[in-house]
C-alpha cells in the first residue's frame, strides 16, 4: 500500500500545473526548445492564414505585408519581455498581475477577461475546422461537427503541459509535410490573379493611409494575446536557458505567426481569390486538406483551452475561493467555446479583434511598464512578484486604474469618437496610455499598494535585479536581495 501511495504522489507531482501558485525554482526543468515547440502550436494556427487572406483581399497585399512586419516587431518585443519576466518569477501573467500592479482581486478581473479571449479564439479556430470538414462532407450538419470537434480538445488537455509537449512535438513534422504539399499544389494551380501576389490591390485602395491602418488594427486584435500567451509555458523554463529562451520563446513564434503563416495567407488568398482557408486548403488537398486543418486546429485549440483553464482557476480561486481543479475548468472552457460556435461567433470577427486588442495590449503594457520602469528603474515597490493573498492588497490602483482608464478611452477611440486615425490605432493608443498612467500612478502612490505586509521568504533567484542593499533597507518592509 505504501508503494502505491508513493506512486500516486509522484504522478500527482508530475501532472501538477501550478495554476494557483508559482512554479518553484527547482521545478523549472523544461528546456527552451521544448517550450518553443509548444508555442509553435499557436504559431501554426490556420487563423493566421485567414487573417492574411482577409487583409490582402480587402486592403491590398502590400498593406497586409507591411502590417505583418509591424506585428512581428511589436509582438516580438512584447513577447520577449513577458517571457523573461515569467521565467524569472515562475508565474504566468495571471499570477504576475497580482504583484505587478493589480492586487489579488484586481488581477482576478484580468484573468476572467483573459480566459474569455482564449475561449473566443478556441471558437474561431474551431469554426475554421468545422467549415473545412463540412466543405468535404457537406452531408454532415455544421452543428454536429461543432459538437464533435469542440469536445475533442477536452481529453487532449487532461494531463497538462507534459501532454501538450508530446502532442505538439509529434504533430509538428506532419504539419510541415502538409504545409509544403499545399504550397506545392498551389504553385501548380492556375492563379486567379495575373501578376505577382504582392502587387494585388483592390480597386480604390492605395498603399498606406486608411487601408494600412485597418490592417494594423486587425493585427492588434491578436498581437496582445500571442505576446501574453507564452507566459503559461515560459514559467517552466530552466533558469540556465533564460536569455536564449526569452528570445526563442517570445520572439521567434511571432515571426512564424505573422511572417510565415500570415504571409502564406496573403499569397494563398490572392492566388486563389478566397479568404477562408477552411475552403481553399480543402480545394488544394482534398481529404488531405481536411486532415491538415484538423491537425492544425487541434494544435492551437489545446493551447487555447489550457490557458483559459488556468485563467478561470485563478479568477474563481481569488473571488469565490472555489477550487475544483484545472480539469474542471478545461470542461467549462470547452463547453463555452462550443456554445459560441453554435451562436455564430465568426460573424463578428472584426469587432471582436478590435475590442479585445484594446484590452490585451493595455494589459501587456501595464505589466511591462510596471516591471521595467516602476520596479527596476524607479525602484518603486518590491523587486519581485508576490502572488499570495495574505501578502497583497485586494486592489492596487497602479494597474487597475491604468487598465480601466486606458481600455475605456481605447474603446471610445475604436468606436470612432476620437477621429479615424485613433479608431484604427485604438489598441496602440490604449497601450501607450496604460504605460504612461502606470508610471504616474505608481509615483503618486509611492508603491504603498503593492504589499499589505512584509515578505521574508522570497528566493534570491526570483528577484528581478539582484544587488546588495544595506542592512535594514527594505521595500514596504520586504528585504530585496
Amino acid at each position: 500500500m505504501g508503494s502505491v501511495a508513493v506512486t500516486d504522489r509522484k504522478q500527482e507531482e508530475q501532472e501538477k500545473d501550478y495554476s494557483l501558485e508559482k512554479v518553484p525554482y527547482k521545478e523549472r526543468k523544461m528546456g527552451w526548445l521544448s517550450i518553443t515547440n509548444i508555442t509553435f502550436g499557436i504559431a501554426t494556427a490556420i487563423f493566421y492564414f485567414q487573417l492574411g487572406s482577409v487583409m490582402a483581399l480587402q486592403f491590398g497585399a502590400i498593406n497586409a505585408l507591411i502590417s505583418a512586419a509591424y506585428a512581428i516587431t511589436v509582438a516580438g518585443i512584447m513577447g520577449t519581455m513577458i517571457v523573461y519576466l515569467s521565467a524569472r518569477s515562475g508565474m504566468n501573467v495571471n499570477l504576475m498581475s497580482r504583484g505587478g500592479g493589480f492586487g489579488y482581486i484586481g488581477a482576478s478581473l484580468t484573468s476572467l477577461i483573459y480566459a474569455s479571449n482564449f475561449i473566443m479564439y478556441c471558437a474561431l479556430e474551431g469554426m475554421i475546422l468545422v467549415y473545412a470538414i463540412h466543405e468535404f462532407f457537406p452531408i454532415i450538419p455544421v452543428w454536429l461537427l461543432i459538437i464533435i470537434f469542440g469536445t475533442m480538445v477536452i481529453p487532449l488537455n487532461w494531463f497538462g503541459i507534459k501532454q501538450l509537449d508530446k502532442l505538439q512535438k509529434w504533430s509538428l513534422p506532419i504539419f510541415f509535410l502538409f504545409l509544403i504539399t499545399a504550397i506545392g499544389v498551389a504553385i501548380f494551380t492556375t492563379s486567379l490573379y495575373q501578376g505577382n501576389f504582392w502587387t494585388y490591390m483592390p480597386e480604390g485602395v492605395q498603399i498606406g493611409g486608411t487601408a494600412l491602418l485597418l490592417c494594423i488594427g486587425m493585427q492588434h486584435g491578436i498581437m496582445g494575446l500571442t505576446a501574453l500567451l507564452a507566459s503559461d509555458y515560459a514559467r517552466f523554463l530552466k533558469p540556465g536557458h533564460l536569455k536564449i529562451g526569452s528570445v526563442m520563446i517570445g520572439f521567434i513564434p511571432q515571426v512564424f505567426c505573422y511572417g510565415v503563416m500570415g504571409g502564406l495567407g496573403i499569397w494563398f488568398g490572392v492566388r486563389l481569390a478566397e479568404p477562408n482557408p477552411g475552403v481553399y486548403i480543402v480545394h488544394l488537398l482534398g481529404i488531405g486538406g481536411a486532415f491538415f486543418t484538423l491537425l492544425t486546429q487541434i494544435r492551437i485549440n489545446v493551447t487555447n483551452i489550457y490557458s483559459s483553464s488556468l485563467s478561470l482557476s485563478n479568477f474563481f480561486e481569488n473571488v469565490l475561493h472555489f477550487t475544483p481543479g484545472r480539469r474542471f475548468w478545461v470542461v467549462v472552457a470547452g463547453m463555452t467555446a462550443i456554445i459560441l460556435m453554435l451562436g455564430g461567433i465568426t460573424n463578428h470577427l472584426d469587432t471582436a479583434l478590435t475590442f479585445q486588442g484594446v484590452f490585451l495590449m493595455a494589459w501587456a503594457a501595464v505589466l511591462i511598464t510596471d516591471a521595467l520602469i516602476v520596479k527596476m528603474l524607479l525602484r518603486i515597490g518590491p523587486l519581485f512578484y508576490e502572488y499570495r493573498q495574505e501578502y497583497l492588497h485586494k486592489w492596487n490602483p497602479v494597474g487597475v486604474a491604468s487598465l480601466i482608464i486606458a481600455s475605456a478611452l481605447g474603446t471610445i477611440a475604436a468606436l470612432g469618437y476620437m477621429g479615424p486615425f485613433l479608431a484604427q490605432t485604438a489598441a496602440f493608443f490604449a497601450a501607450a496610455l496604460a504605460a504612461l498612467l502606470t508610471v504616474c500612478i505608481a509615483v503618486a502612490t509611492k508603491g504603498k499598494y503593492y504589499l499589505a505586509k512584509a515578505v521574508d521568504d522570497i528566493d534570491e533567484e526570483d528577484i528581478l535585479i539582484r544587488e546588495k542593499i544595506e542592512e535594514g533597507q527594505t521595500s514596504r518592509g520586504t528585504r530585496v536581495i
